[in-house]
């Protein structure tokens, strides 16, 4: 088909088949609606989107079956009589079913239309042409997909941004939705070291979280990966480090910090500073796990400058431990003091030591740390320091 084409029998069939293209789009259209169900429930104007590109399909078989050099024609240019938007409304494998049945009417069309000397040579270069549509198809949609994505990856890193700096508004959260995000459902931030192919991690990561049954969203900021996760399974904090270990292949060597459960995109900006102080002071505890939620790193956050660590520590934890009273406060102290050693406490609190285990358990429902453990002793050493200089201020 590559040679030029002169002659002069070809010239007259390309002018009886130029004549009968209008009756040809007529009937294409019209087994459209009779055999696809789903074009019946387009509206108007796109079904006349698509009327424009059945026509378009048929006269470019006139002109690609006219051309001298039929190399030079552009299967995709039939599609340039609808706008862009049609790739967004009509699916490919829709566009697949129009090309279908277009080509399938021309054929029926041509052994009623065009004299039978002309029926064998038009049967075969349909078949040629439509080969051509067919792959012209897959490019403008490949085309339209690809910049479609990366369309969505600067909306994606725009709201990861907001996010991150808290400029979460409306606005943010409707920007997210143009991307598939749910609005309504719990919101994680975790943050680690970018991996060292950062662009192909970003689509690795998206098609684990999907696996997962996770809400995604996430972005390469200079050295480190953030990611914003959502979904059913997500009811606490540590579901979502449980969420987070499981893409944990995705990023690059060191610690992945989550940051607390929160109600929606909009308070995401909570998770994330918490997540980014984690990340920066996780280095002093490389003994911890590899994938942690930012409350198991409070005091290396604390002691790295980060005030709402030290608030939280001040007030969540030593807070109620002095409210309690009980002398648990004095207990914990003095545990701590002894080497946690329950018969030394005992022994300087003039108590049995059944009772300094009993305020032990007490100590611990009260905080949720165990003076027992140790690093969770570290964490009630911590707290009860700054709780003390922060009433003195």
């Amino acid at each position: 088909m590559a040679q030029a084409r002169q002659d002069p029998e070809r010239s007259a069939a390309v002018r009886r088949l130029a004549g009968v293209t209008s009756q040809m789009t007529t009937a294409a259209v019209g087994a459209m609606d009779e055999r696809l169900p789903w074009f019946t429930d387009l509206d108007a104007e796109e079904r006349s989107w698509i009327t424009l590109v059945a026509r378009s399909g048929i006269d470019g078989f006139v002109s690609w079956f006219a051309a001298e050099h039929p190399d030079e024609f552009s299967p995709a240019a039939v599609f340039d009589a609808a706008p862009r938007a049609l790739t967004r409304r009509i699916s490919l494998h829709q566009t697949v079913e129009l090309v279908r049945t277009t080509i399938a009417v021309v054929e029926e069309q041509i052994q009623v239309l065009l004299p039978e000397n002309d029926r064998a040579l038009m049967s075969t270069a349909i078949v040629h042409y439509s080969r051509e549509v067919a792959f012209g198809a897959a490019e403008v949609y490949a085309r339209a997909a690809e910049m479609r994505g990366s369309w969505d990856a600067r909306i994606e890193a725009l709201v990861v941004d907001a996010v991150v700096r808290s400029e979460t508004d409306e606005t943010v959260v409707s920007r997210a939705s143009t991307l598939g995000w749910v609005t309504g459902t719990k919101v994680a931030v975790a943050v680690g070291p970018a991996p060292e192919q950062a662009t192909a991690a970003l689509d690795d990561v998206r098609r684990t979280a999907e696996r997962q049954r996770l809400g995604l969203l996430a972005a390469l900021q200079g050295d480190r990966l953030v990611l914003i996760v959502s979904g059913p399974d997500l009811v606490d904090t540590a579901a979502a480090v449980r969420a987070t270990a499981a893409l944990e292949q995705h990023f690059g060597d060191g610690p992945i910090v989550v940051g607390p459960l929160v109600d929606d995109l909009v308070d995401a900006s909570v998770s994330a500073r918490a997540a980014i102080a984690g990340a920066r002071a996780a280095v002093a505890w490389p003994e911890g796990p590899r994938t942690l939620s930012a409350l198991d790193v409070l005091p290396e956050r604390a002691l790295a400058g980060d005030g709402h660590a030290r608030r939280t520590l001040a007030q969540d934890v030593y807070g109620p431990l002095e409210q309690a009273g009980g002398d648990l406060l004095s207990t914990c102290v003095g545990f701590l003091d002894h080497g946690c050693s329950v018969e030394g406490t005992a022994r300087a609190l003039f108590v049995h030591a059944n009772t300094v285990r009993y305020r032990l358990k007490r100590i611990q429902e009260v905080t949720g740390y165990s003076p027992m453990d140790p690093r969770e002793a570290y964490v009630l050493r911590l707290a009860i320091t700054l709780g003390r200089l922060a009433q003195r201020r």
